[in-house]
């Protein structure tokens, strides 16, 4: 069975990161095809998850010649727990193993018990999360010590 990486979240994240250090060093806007090159994907990728992000009002467009997308809001006011909601959506990060013949005790409550334990562990990210923001984290990898990658031209 093929191990199956999702990155949903981490992409919706390091993009609202990228958005929130350029509106404080500048220029605040950035176009999908640096946020691309930024995030190692294709730019038609990017868009797509911009026009997730714009529709939970966490990005806006800007049009014209030096157009792109920005932050909607500042972003000591967006709540890491939204951005997690707006990538991952309706589809759980954790799916149960289709039903199985019920056998014997463990294949008649396996995918009870793992339903529970995965409801559980979403409501602890959620706290989790709830208590960062887009600034915290930013602020986070600034203290990190890594080093700055080159500006984008």
């Amino acid at each position: 069975m093929p191990h199956v990486l999702d990155v949903r979240f981490s992409s919706a994240l390091t993009t609202l990161l990228l958005l929130a250090a350029a509106a404080e060093e500048g220029p605040p806007v950035m176009s999908s095809a640096q946020l691309a090159e930024r995030l190692g994907t294709n730019p038609s990728l990017v868009r797509k998850l911009l026009s997730s992000l714009a529709k939970a009002g966490l990005v806006e467009s800007v049009m014209g010649r030096a157009g792109g997308a920005k932050l909607a809001r500042p972003p000591q006011d967006i709540p890491l727990a939204e951005v997690y909601l707006c990538a991952v959506g309706d589809k759980p990060l954790w799916t149960c193993r289709p039903e199985a013949e019920h056998e014997c005790l463990v294949s008649t409550h396996a995918a009870g018990y793992f339903e529970r334990l995965t409801e559980r562990a979403e409501q602890a990210v959620l706290r989790t999360l709830g208590g960062q923001t887009l600034a915290d984290a930013l602020r986070e990898i600034r203290c990190s010590g890594h080093s700055q990658p080159e500006p984008l031209k």
